[in-house]
Parts: C-alpha cells; structure tokens; sequence
C-alpha cells in the first residue's frame, strides 16, 4: 500500500528562489539609487537657473544684521546685502501643508476629481465602468498615511483590472499608481520591496500580452517607469535611515560632550575645593594656632604687662581658637565632595626647611630638638614634601594639646626609606582624635591632621602610625619609601586630597 502525499521541496530550489528574491531587491535598491543621483546631479546642476528663475520671480531676499559665526569660527555681522537661507514665504507654507493632517485627504480628492475630468475628452461619462475603475484607482489614496498597505492593494489592483477590462489610460490614475509603487518602496523592508517589483514587472507584463490598453507606450518605458518608481522610494528609504543614524549619532556625541563637560567642571570645583581646604589647613591653620599659643604664653612670659595688655592677650587667644573652629567647619564642608587636586604650581617646602619650621615651634613657646641619623640626600619632592607637612602637623597639634611640651623629631635615612619619627612628652598629650571616621565631626569637633599624614604616607606605599607613647606623650611615626615616587611619578607627585 502506498501512500501518495506532496513532494517535498528541493532545498536546493528554495536557495535558488530566496537568492533571486534577495538579488531582486538589490536590482532595484540599485536602480533607484542611480535614479536618486541623477536627480541630485541634475538638481544641482539646475540651480543657479532656479536661483536667478526665483530673483526674477519673488526678488531677491535679504536678511537683516544679525551675529553669526564666519568661517573662521569667529562671530560676525552679516552684512545687510547677504542671501539669507529663509526660504520664501511661499515655500515655508507649502511645507507646513504637506506636514498638516489635512494633506492625504485634500490632495486624494483632488485626484478623484482630476481622474473624472480626464474620462471627458473620450468620451466617457462618469458614472460608467471606466469611471469606477478611475474612483477606485485615486480615492483610497485619501488614507495612504494611515492605511498604506490596503490602500495600495485597491490602487494597484483597480488600476491594473481597469487596464486589463480595456479601459484607456488616463494620466491621473498613472500618478496614482507610481505613487503607491514609491510608497510602498519608501516603507517596505528590501526584501518586500524585491517582491514588490517582481511581481509589477510581471503585472506590466501580463497587461501589455493580454489587453492593448498599453499599446501606445512602449514596454521598455513602462518597465522602466514601475521599477523606478519602486526604487526610487526605496533610495529615499535609505537616505532617510542614514540621516536619522547621523542625527541619532550626533545627538549622542552631543549629550556624552555635555556629559562630560559637565562632569569635567564638577572635578574642576572639587580639585579647587580641595586646594582651598589643603591651603587653609597647611597654612592658615598652623599661623593662626601659632597666634593663639604666643598669645596664651604672653602674659606668662611679660611680668611687666598692664591689665588692658592681658585682657587684649587673652582676647587675641580667644579670637583665635575661635577662628581654628569655624576653619573646621569650613573644611568639613570643602571636604564633604572634594577630590584629590592636580599638583601645585607653587614652590612646596622641602627638608631643608625643618630647622626653619624647629625655630618657629620654639619662638611659639615649645621646645623641640631635630635628630638626623644615616645619610643625607636629595629626595624627591613628594617625599620631602610629605616628611615636612607632618613634621609640621606634629608640632602644630603638640602646641594645641599639649602647650610647653618637649618634643623631638628624629629622621633617618634608610637604605630604601625615609623614616620620620615625632614624640612629645606632654601629660595631656593623647588628646588628638586618632579614628579617620571621628575626624570634622559637626560643630567643628576633631580635625583633619591625623586623616592628611595617614593620606600622605600611604599615597606613597609607606606606613603609618599615630598613638600615646609608652611613658606618657604622644607619636607619630612614618615610612615613605624611594622606590615608589620612581615607578609611579603621576600619582606622588600629587598632593594629597585630604591633609
């Protein structure tokens, strides 16, 4: 018993029909970007003859003084005898017409009416076979925006079943059907669009063998005509998808420059902010803590001063711990967002600077002795840099908490590092705020010095230490070492972001 049922389908011929399908639409993909080159071409060489056809016409416009940018990229006044790029009123007009809703209706029933008036001159009335064959080949291109493709079914079927029942060609129902080939080959994907203009070429085909409603144009030109209408929607297609990914592309390199430019700003303020709070913290902070202690140390040390001169003393001291508060607060709001800061122009203080820095720690009433064991050398600036500020956050904190105390500073210089060592012997010395986390508390309680010397050893790979020494007093002990100012100069060379 057999059984008889469809063949098959051979794969090798369903290849063979989706590459023709696919090579159709390549054809006409083609031939219309030929067609849309020579209109451009032609266009272009036409258009100093619509330009002076336009002067004659509407005159020439000009525009009035108003700034823009020239060539060069500088800004100008346009001169009051410059072309301007408006369009004509006319022109503006037009456009905004064909943009309106109102458009496809307008334009559709104008074809209806131009298709009946055209049946006049043979002889044809209106209300006849060739007349409803001439409605429905123009009157559904009323909704073409809205309902593309049943429109163009009822266009091409109507105008193709008009030729095919012997009806005469008319001009009007002609536009119509190009027109929804161009439609449909400005919307259709490139696949469909192939499929589209194989089966017009057939339809032509088919007419021009079963009817003589085409005799009068010759095959050549009608063939000619369908596909280009076809392609030439697809070119537009294309050109239209190519602009939007341009504008789509710009529109994205537009909003990452803003983006960036924005984000380039804010690290700008927070490299400021940054600077600001290292100055008042490096500077103003250690001057105005020095002021306060000379002014606390005054009375002891002057037996022969007036009641007025202590009493202004003491106001001076006041002022100036009061100031030290406020400046906490202020660095605790530049902190709150600031990053690290490029590096400094300015001259920073080197090592050979710390006798300088011992003498002003005497002057404000403290004791302090400078040790320096192993070799001396040039370091890097980072380094140094890094070995003076705290040496000098040392000193600055040891006359705030620990006033009158002895203090030693001892350096030595190792094989690979540059060991810093401060103590204090002050009884109320462990006052400093040791944890990172309490440190710009609000109100201004705590500070940043022990945050900044930790920030700048460790930003150099080197270690860190702060705590009560055994014995009583107070220290800090850091590692910088050499090596890594060599191997990474971009990062040690930029002072810390917090100090």
């Amino acid at each position: 018993m057999t059984h008889d049922g469809p063949a098959p389908q051979s794969p090798f011929g369903a290849e063979l029909v989706r590459q023709a399908w696919r090579l159709s639409g390549r054809v006409v993909a083609g031939l219309g970007q030929l067609l849309l080159w020579i209109i451009t071409g032609i266009g272009r060489a036409l258009r100093p003859v619509a330009m002076r056809i336009g002067d004659r016409l509407f005159g020439t416009r000009t525009a009035p003084p108003r700034p823009g940018a020239g060539s060069d990229g500088r800004t100008r006044i346009a001169a009051p005898g410059d072309r301007a790029a408006v369009p004509p009123r006319w022109l503006a007009a037009w456009r905004e017409f064909t943009a309106s809703w109102y458009f496809a209706p307008l334009t559709g029933v104008a074809l209806v009416v131009a298709a009946l008036a055209e049946l006049a001159p043979h002889g044809i009335p209106p209300v006849s076979v060739a007349g409803g064959f001439a409605v429905a080949a123009t009157a559904p291109l009323v909704w073409r925006r809205e309902f593309l493709r049943p429109m163009a079914a009822i266009v091409l079927s109507a105008f193709a079943a008009g030729l095919l029942s012997g009806q005469p060609l008319l001009f009007t129902t002609a536009f119509a059907a190009l027109y929804t080939l161009y439609a449909l080959g400005r919307h259709l994907p490139r696949q469909e669009t192939g499929a589209l203009a194989v089966g017009a070429a057939v339809t032509v085909g088919v007419i021009y063998l079963a009817a003589g409603s085409l005799d009068e144009v010759p095959w050549p030109a009608a063939l000619v005509a369908v596909l280009a209408a076809i392609g030439l929607g697809e070119a537009r297609r294309t050109v239209e998808g190519a602009e939007r990914t341009e504008a789509e592309a710009a529109e994205r390199t537009s909003q990452t420059l803003t983006r960036l430019s924005a984000v380039q700003r804010e690290q700008a303020v927070m490299r400021e902010r940054a600077r600001i709070a290292r100055e008042l913290h490096d500077v103003v902070a250690h001057s105005v803590s020095m002021i306060a202690v000379q002014a606390e140390t005054a009375p002891y040390t002057m037996t022969d001063l007036s009641p007025q001169a202590r009493q202004g003393f003491e106001e001076i001291a006041r002022t100036a711990r009061e100031a030290l508060v406020e400046m906490r607060r202020l660095l605790g709001v530049l902190r709150a967002d600031a990053g690290a800061g490029p590096p400094e122009s300015a001259p920073q203080p080197r090592l050979d600077r710390l006798p300088e820095l011992i003498e002003q720690h005497r002057g404000a009433g403290g004791s302090a002795e400078l040790e320096v064991r192993g070799d001396p050398r040039a370091l890097s600036a980072t380094v140094e840099l890094s070995a003076y500020r705290i040496v000098q956050e040392v000193l600055t904190n040891a006359r705030r908490h620990a006033p009158g105390a002895d203090v030693r500073v001892e350096l030595a210089y190792l094989n690979d590092r540059l060991a810093v060592r401060v103590r204090d012997t002050g009884a109320n010395a462990p006052t400093m705020v040791l944890n990172p986390a309490q440190a710009g508390g609000p109100g201004g309680q705590g500070g940043h010095g022990i945050i900044g010397m930790q920030e700048r050893a460790t930003m150099l790979g080197g270690r860190f230490s702060a705590g009560p020494a055994q014995g009583g007093g107070f220290v800090v002990e850091a590692e910088l070492p050499f090596v890594r100012e060599e191997t990474s100069r971009s990062d040690a060379e930029r002072p810390p972001g917090r100090s």
